[in-house]
C-alpha cells in the first residue's frame, strides 16, 4: 500500500493564508493586473480618447468659470455624468459619453447628487436665472438648501492667470493655439468670477441632446 506524501508545497494556500506579507503582494498583483486589463484598451479606443462632434476646449472665460467651480467645491453636491438609465435620461437628457470629456482635466464627473447633476445644463436657463441663483438660490429654487455665492459677483477675474493656464492644457493635449492664449487675458478683462461661472456652466453638455 503506497504512502501519500503529506509534506505541503513550497506555494500552498496554507502558506499564502498565513503570511501576511504574501497575502499583500498577491493582492496587489491581482489588482494591478486586472486595473491593467480594464484601463489600458481604453487608451486605443476612438470613442474616448476623441472628442464627440461639436464638443470644442474651453474658452478663457470658460475655463477661468471651471477653476471656479472647483474651488468652490460644487463637485461635492454635482455630479457631471448622467447614467444610460430611463430614469437619469428622463430628467436630465442624453446620456453622458467618454468623447465628451476629453478637454477636462481632471472630470467632474463625481456621483454624490445633493443637487441635481449638472452635465445638460447648459442652455437650459438663462444667464440672468443663475446669477440670480448663485446670488440667492431660494430666489428660484425655494426647496433649495445650496449655499449663496453672492461674493462671486464681486471678485474680478485675474488675467494673468490664463495664459499659464491653458498653456498647461495644452501640454496634455488640448489643442490652444498660441493666438488662442495671447487672447485669453483680453478675453476675461474685467470679468467677475460670476460671469465665469456662468460661462462655464452654459458651455456643459451641450455637443449631445
Amino acid at each position: 500500500m503506497s504512502q501519500h506524501n503529506n509534506t505541503p508545497s513550497t506555494f500552498s494556500h496554507e502558506k499564502i493564508e498565513t503570511s501576511n506579507f504574501l497575502m499583500i503582494v498577491l493582492i496587489l498583483l491581482v489588482i494591478a493586473v486586472g486595473g491593467m486589463v480594464e484601463i489600458v484598451p481604453l487608451f486605443f479606443q476612438k470613442s474616448t480618447t476623441e472628442p464627440v462632434k461639436g464638443v470644442q476646449p474651453y474658452t478663457a472665460l470658460q475655463l477661468v468659470g471651471r477653476d471656479v467651480y472647483i474651488r468652490e467645491g460644487c463637485y461635492n453636491c454635482h455630479s457631471q455624468m448622467i447614467r444610460p438609465f430611463r430614469a437619469e435620461t428622463l430628467r436630465y437628457g442624453h446620456y453622458s459619453v467618454a468623447g465628451e470629456f476629453v478637454y477636462d482635466h481632471p472630470f467632474q464627473w463625481g456621483s454624490k447628487r445633493t443637487g441635481p447633476d449638472l452635465h445638460r445644463v447648459g442652455g437650459k436657463y438663462s444667464d440672468e436665472w443663475h446669477r440670480i441663483h448663485l446670488n440667492n438660490p431660494r430666489d428660484v429654487v425655494p426647496e433649495s438648501n445650496m449655499p449663496a455665492y453672492s461674493w462671486l459677483d464681486k471678485a474680478v477675474v485675474d488675467p494673468s492667470v490664463v495664459a499659464p493656464r491653458m498653456k498647461a492644457l495644452r501640454t496634455v493635449g488640448v489643442p490652444y493655439t498660441d493666438e488662442q492664449i495671447a487672447q485669453g487675458a483680453d478675453e476675461v478683462k474685467g470679468k467677475t468670477e460670476q460671469d465665469a461661472l456662468v460661462a462655464y456652466l452654459q458651455s456643459l453638455g451641450r455637443a449631445l441632446k
